[in-house]
């Protein structure tokens, strides 16, 4: 398999990445069927010269992008097309999964003669509309390599990080960065605040220097101006990720406590009705 422009393409998941991702390869001129569990979240992808997947039909597509919020929808997906999946087709995941499930489904698939590559991303929302994302991918190299085109139009770079399941938990390190990161960030622009300092001025004052980051840099005005639309990042997301982070480390009996209290952060924050707002939210949190 070697995919280009005439490779028709089955894309599952329409959230904020699948959406984005979706219609860069339309406008890429890729053949894209685009698949949600709510309907509705097709129909401007579908304006834009998509057509709506009928799962019993995915054999038609030799490559098959999954981009859905965890572990248990991506399994829930994958037992709805395996009845239907044939020989040689390629699963892509861009989800962000456990280790455990990924390799799981990748051996699921394999039984079937089709190649799971997990990829997960990373550069947010704005990465997966200017095609700027970095793509960590974990399995086959021959696939990896003859996916390139497609990976071309989505993202800066993609790299192989090893066998299945090394894309996700490179991806689980990338967020366990992001994640605590961010919780320290709202610390920050509340300390800053309370001291006198002002908070809209921090992001350009700490560029370039050892403090800054792309999240600082996104997060810290919309933290010091409480600007939370549009979202970004879900709160559920990142604290999905932390905790698949933990739940990898007690694996190799490894203590990240760091990492455990910007989860219990993240998820009182989430308990307080934030789960689907954005992460900029925690300042919310940080201040009460």
């Amino acid at each position: 398999m070697h995919a280009n422009q005439q490779t028709p393409i089955a894309f599952l998941g329409m959230g904020l990445m699948g959406t984005r991702m979706a219609s860069r390869l339309l406008q890429a001129g890729y053949t894209v069927a685009v698949w949600n569990r709510s309907q509705h979240a097709c129909e401007a992808l579908i304006q834009q010269g998509a057509t709506q997947l009928e799962l019993d039909k995915i054999a038609e597509y030799p490559v098959i992008l999954i981009c859905l919020a965890d572990d248990q929808a991506v399994q829930s997906v994958f037992d709805q097309i395996q009845p239907y999946l044939k020989a040689e087709q390629v699963i892509v995941d861009f989800s962000s999964l456990s280790v455990t499930v990924t390799q799981q489904l990748a051996q699921f698939a394999q039984q079937q003669q089709v190649t799971w590559i997990d990829s997960p991303v990373s550069g947010g929302t704005i990465g997966a509309e200017q095609g700027t994302l970095v793509i960590f991918a974990g399995g086959d190299e021959h696939t990896i390599q003859a996916l390139e085109p497609i990976y071309k139009v989505l993202s800066q770079r993609v790299t192989r990080m090893g066998e299945t399941g090394t894309g996700q938990a490179t991806k689980i390190c990338n967020q366990l960065i992001v994640a605590a990161n961010s919780t320290l960030i709202a610390e920050a622009v509340a300390l800053a605040s309370q001291a006198g300092v002002d908070t809209n001025l921090l992001a350009p004052a700490l560029a370039g220097g050892f403090a800054d980051s792309k999240p600082f840099q996104i997060l810290a005005p919309r933290m010091a101006t409480h600007t939370f639309e549009p979202v970004q990042w879900k709160v559920q997301t990142l604290s999905k990720d932390l905790n698949n982070a933990l739940k990898l480390a007690h694996s190799f009996n490894l203590n990240i406590p760091v990492a455990q209290k910007a989860l219990l952060q993240l998820q009182a924050h989430q308990e307080n009705g934030f789960a689907d707002n954005d992460l900029a939210t925690i300042i919310q949190y940080i201040e009460q």
